[in-house]
């Protein structure tokens, strides 16, 4: 005798799960469209646009490397390419024999026309400017200038420069009018610094230069162009880089590296900073 009580029921589990089936596929369809047909109104993420702004300026790379210099007596020299010697002074260097500096091979000389104190914040010139411009120029030397800065912020940096232009009184240059800020200590004016301050005074005192009809120029140490100085916006401009070493490792283009600041030069009495001017 067959037990229809229980086949009903097996009939009836099995509609039961087939409706259970059918309702679950239904679900996952509607979620499926959900997600992949648009809706008029539903909320849209925003469009990150860093993407498709132009690439970020980089530096030209260096065309130099450790390799590509040596000495050559005293003095270092690039063996890729065209180079050329010179001097930077100051008052620091006293009374100079020029002659004497050009005959032991330098060709071009940066003069510190003045400087802005690093307590006072006063503005001075340099007791030897004249004085060096005029003998420098007469030994032959090319001559190029640079005013040693404190300014902190704009309006200081160009008179900074209209200094420097004022001094030099419409006198031509070889070489340009630079730029030289340096961090002088914690208990200084500047300790506080920021790079968008320097930056601003950076422009300030260059365009102030250019503007007169000279050739501004920039120097830095790879401390200063590392955390202060973003030189990727400052091309325009030729690179004087400080780095004492007989190798060169500093990854972009510059046009002038002050290679040491104990130099010996004669007719200069004590260290002396000596530079290669890359003249190509």
């Amino acid at each position: 005798m067959h037990n229809t009580r229980k086949k009903k029921t097996s009939q009836t589990d099995a509609l039961l799960r087939g409706l259970i089936a059918v309702s679950v596929g239904a679900v996952l369809l509607a979620s499926a469209l959900f997600f992949l047909v648009p809706r008029e109104n539903a909320p849209t993420p925003p469009v990150d646009t860093s993407t498709e702004t132009a690439p970020r300026v980089t530096l030209p790379a260096n065309p130099y490397g450790p390799e590509d210099f040596e000495y050559r007596g005293e003095y270092l020299a690039c063996t890729a390419g065209s180079a050329v010697l010179g001097v930077d002074v100051s008052a620091h260097q006293g009374q100079i024999d020029w002659e004497q500096v050009r005959q032991a091979g330098m060709e071009f000389a940066i003069i510190r026309l003045g400087y802005r104190g690093y307590t006072s914040g006063g503005v001075y010139e340099d007791e030897y400017a004249r004085a060096n411009l005029e003998g420098a120029r007469a030994a032959g030397l090319k001559v190029g200038v640079y005013f040693y800065s404190q300014a902190l912020d704009e309006g200081e940096a160009r008179r900074e420069a209209q200094f420097c232009v004022d001094l030099l009184e419409g006198e031509p240059l070889d070489l340009p009018v630079v730029f030289d800020w340096e961090y002088a200590g914690e208990d200084t004016r500047s300790a506080d610094m920021t790079s968008n301050a320097l930056m601003a005074c950076t422009r300030a005192f260059c365009e102030e230069v250019k503007a007169a009809g000279y050739e501004p120029m920039i120097y830095f140490n790879p401390h200063i162009a590392e955390n202060l100085l973003r030189l990727e916006e400052l091309q325009e401009y030729p690179f004087w880089l400080a780095m004492y070493s007989d190798q060169m490792t500093w990854p972009h283009e510059v046009e002038m590296w002050q290679y040491t600041a104990t130099g010996s030069v004669p007719g200069i009495s004590g260290d002396t900073d000596i530079n290669l001017w890359f003249s190509e």
